[in-house]
């Protein structure tokens, strides 16, 4: 279980989610803030979040919880600079003048001496960097739904951490002006500008959607960080956290980049995840290899967290329960043991790594010699 002490709660009126709420001119419609506890709670009844504001109307229910994800969203990217002190990071870098995706890093990730860098890569969905679960952020606070306190564990472990953004792929031209009314950041200023609630619960215009360019999906967002950052991190050891699609993200990356991949990622902690050996790793026998003593999964299950979980689909790497039965609270119920397992896989750690160039054995040096 997470420690019961938090250091990292925005307790300042600076990085309090209220203040988000207050500006945006939807006070009335989402009177909401975390507590010390980083639970969702309304500001007046204490109570956690209720769908059904507008009763039994649907559609406009929808759209307050659409415009509470999108203040989520934006909430967490300012804790992720402002209290873990990540830097975002544009992709591609030149593409100043279209839409494009970004994500987060420390500081030094790619010049540090610091010996490991760790990747977070979260389940397909709406939600964004820094979130392993809109959901469960909503429901069942920070602590379990935003990746903050593994980022913030890593942090403390001195690793280098890379929080990815695979989930934002595209821009839809219709949202885009209420969602920067809805929240606009000026310049050089932290003042905020809004535009009327009506405007963002209004219903929308279908989606006219424009893709991101080196972002058009999760796969190929991994890729293109892979390339021009992870790739670059000279003598650091890769670890990878990843829940549900995320792992079948991984995968992909594996079989693209197989040999660069194999000798620079030492372990991968998959959570719950969606990837399938059979499909997408098919019999190559080094991969096959690689993955039984690289990586290890954390599933969802009644038994208690660790315990051996192995099924009849899944038996390629070692297998435990998460210690839950909910996919979306699975990352935060499992990651002390995670962190437990990159401490002794670094430890572990072979110096071989792995090469193109055919091994040697004496039969073939024999039949060399003979011809």
């Amino acid at each position: 279980m997470m420690c019961a002490e938090v250091q990292w709660l925005p307790v300042t009126r600076e990085l309090s989610f209220q203040k988000f709420i207050e500006q945006s001119d939807l006070l009335e419609e989402l009177k909401y803030d975390f507590n010390e506890k980083a639970e969702l709670r309304h500001t007046e009844t204490q109570r956690p979040f209720v769908f059904n504001y507008y009763k039994n109307v649907f559609e406009r229910n929808s759209k307050r919880y659409q415009a509470l994800g999108y203040l989520l969203e934006q909430y967490i990217y300012e804790l992720l600079e402002k209290v873990c002190k990540l830097q975002k990071v544009y992709i591609p870098p030149e593409a100043d003048k279209e839409p494009r995706s970004f994500f987060f890093m420390s500081e030094r990730a790619l010049t540090s001496h610091r010996s490991v860098l760790l990747v977070l890569l979260q389940d397909q969905g709406v939600f964004r960097a820094g979130q392993w679960s809109q959901q469960a952020i909503i429901h069942h606070g920070l602590q379990h739904g935003s990746q903050i306190p593994c980022i913030q564990m890593a942090l403390q472990a001195h690793y280098d951490v890379i929080v990815l953004n695979p989930n934002d792929n595209f821009i839809d031209l219709n949202m885009e002006e209420e969602q920067k009314g809805l929240l606009t950041q000026t310049k050089g200023s932290s003042s905020l500008k809004m535009v009327p609630a009506e405007n963002f619960l209004s219903v929308q215009q279908p989606l006219q959607c424009t893709p991101k360019r080196c972002s058009n999906t999760p796969e190929e967002h991994m890729a293109y960080i892979w390339d021009y950052f992870i790739s670059k991190t000279e003598g650091k050891d890769v670890a990878f956290i990843v829940h549900g699609y995320g792992g079948l993200v991984f995968m992909d990356l594996l079989v693209r980049k197989k040999w660069e991949v194999m000798n620079k990622v030492y372990a991968v902690a998959f959570i719950d995840s969606e990837h399938h050996v059979g499909h997408q790793l098919g019999s190559d026998v080094q991969l096959l290899a690689w993955i039984k003593h690289h990586c290890r999964e954390w599933v969802t299950s009644p038994k208690p967290l660790d315990k051996p979980a192995a099924t009849v689909l899944k038996q390629e790497f070692p297998m435990v329960s998460a210690g839950t039965e909910k996919h979306n609270l699975a990352p935060s119920s499992s990651l002390q043991s995670i962190f437990k397992y990159f401490k002794k896989a670094l430890k572990a750690k072979t110096t071989i790594n792995f090469s193109r160039v055919p091994i040697v054995t004496r039969s073939s040096t024999k039949r060399k010699q003979i011809a």
